[in-house]
């Protein structure tokens, strides 16, 4: 089990970087007017330079995509109910996010941008668990059905 977190945290770790500069990347065609936004002005500020808030926004990028990948084998856990793989795996996933945003100022840091940004990441990890579960669901129907199909031709 310890060699699976350490090899998916390894394999998160690019994506992590990847996924990091889309939405970066997704960011300046939407909003930047021409320009390429790598990071939040406020960070360009509190590091000193671009180069320097570009780097450390793109190594904690890549640590929060170590968080998931080596997060990601709390669904593995068959004798722990679901509710508990989603609690831990959102604690998890929080302790991750959270600090990480906030070093990167992607929230306000006050108390209403901690909670708002918080609020957010509760509601698109809500839609992504509700859309998996969806899914996971309708194939579980499926092969049950064929299981069913194929009992009763036997």
């Amino acid at each position: 089990m310890k060699k699976k977190i350490w090899l998916r945290g390894l394999l998160g770790f690019p994506l992590g970087i990847a996924v990091g500069h889309v939405i970066s990347l997704i960011i300046s065609l939407g909003w930047g007017e021409g320009a390429f936004l790598p990071c939040v002005p406020e960070l360009i500020h509190w590091m000193g330079s671009e180069a320097g808030a570009v780097a450390f926004q793109t190594a904690l990028c890549g640590l929060l995509g170590a968080v998931c990948g080596s997060a990601s084998v709390i669904w593995e856990m068959e004798n722990w109910s679901i509710v508990k793989q989603t609690g831990i795996y959102f604690a998890v996933l929080s302790a991750g996010m959270l600090p990480i945003a906030y070093l990167t100022h992607w929230m306000e840091h006050t108390a209403a941008g901690i909670l708002s940004y918080f609020l957010i990441f509760l509601l698109i990890f809500a839609g992504m668990w509700l859309l998996q579960y969806g899914i996971w669901r309708g194939k579980i129907k499926k092969l049950n059905h064929c299981l069913e199909h194929n009992a009763k031709n036997e």
